[in-house]
């Protein structure tokens, strides 16, 4: 009975079609991305080929790679040929992937509006499945001294200590603030909890002479700012 030619593992392919070989010859980018996540996990089963194996996966998740880092270990053991180490490759692969991101968005010289901050902070904070609060902390020319991750919550809401936010911006001598938080559900509405929040660290600061100059919510692709909503 003659195979599928999906089914054949990857050293029966042609050269030109081994994922591997094929950087080695042609360089990464002339990989599609099922072919660099066939690399990452080496090999497929019985019936399907890495390369199928990784298309399928891809397609689960309409082909999206930001989807495809949200997978969990365990949901990726779900497909018929992932085990937990290669779970395991495909799940550390999309982590570096986000990290390079994290790296990438330096920080600028000087914060110039809100977008410049969705920008610095949208990587850290835009995928994750749980609720963080940041703190930018600025000079008098509004280049950032310190970013700060105060507090770290659940899908339901974050615990901000306003003590330590003022105690750091004294020891790093920063004039004014920025606040930043996620919302995991994408839903960019400014909370009551988040209103009061900003108020209390706004009060708070103002008797220090440090200006709150913004409160952003950030989603994964986009951001509300209470500066340029007028709500501060």
């Amino acid at each position: 009975m003659q195979q599928n030619s999906e089914s054949f593992s990857i050293k029966q392919w042609s050269l030109d079609d081994r994922p591997r070989e094929k950087l080695l010859q042609k360089g990464k980018d002339a990989l599609s991305d099922a072919e660099l996540v066939a690399i990452l996990i080496g090999s497929g089963s019985r019936n399907e080929s890495a390369v199928a194996l990784s298309k399928r996966i891809l397609a689960s998740v309409d082909h999206n790679l930001n989807a495809l880092g949200k997978l969990s270990v365990s949901q990726l053991m779900k497909f018929k040929g992932i085990g937990e180490a290669k779970a395991v490759s495909i799940a550390a692969a999309t982590e570096l992937g986000r990290r390079r991101q994290t790296d990438k968005a330096e920080e600028p010289t000087k914060i110039t509006g809100s977008h410049a901050v969705f920008r610095l902070l949208q990587p850290i904070l835009g995928e994750l499945p749980h609720e963080e609060f940041w703190i930018l902390y600025l000079n008098n020319s509004n280049k950032v001294l310190h970013k700060h991750q105060l507090s770290k919550g659940g899908m339901t809401g974050t615990l901000v200590d306003v003590r330590l936010v003022l105690k750091l911006a004294l020891e790093r001598g920063a004039v004014s603030l920025i606040l930043a938080h996620n919302h995991p559900s994408g839903g960019l509405r400014p909370s009551e909890a988040d209103k009061a929040i900003t108020s209390k660290l706004k009060t708070a600061a103002a008797s220090l002479d440090i200006k709150v100059l913004d409160h952003l919510i950030i989603t994964e692709n986009s951001y509300f700012s209470f500066a340029d909503e007028g709500l501060l």
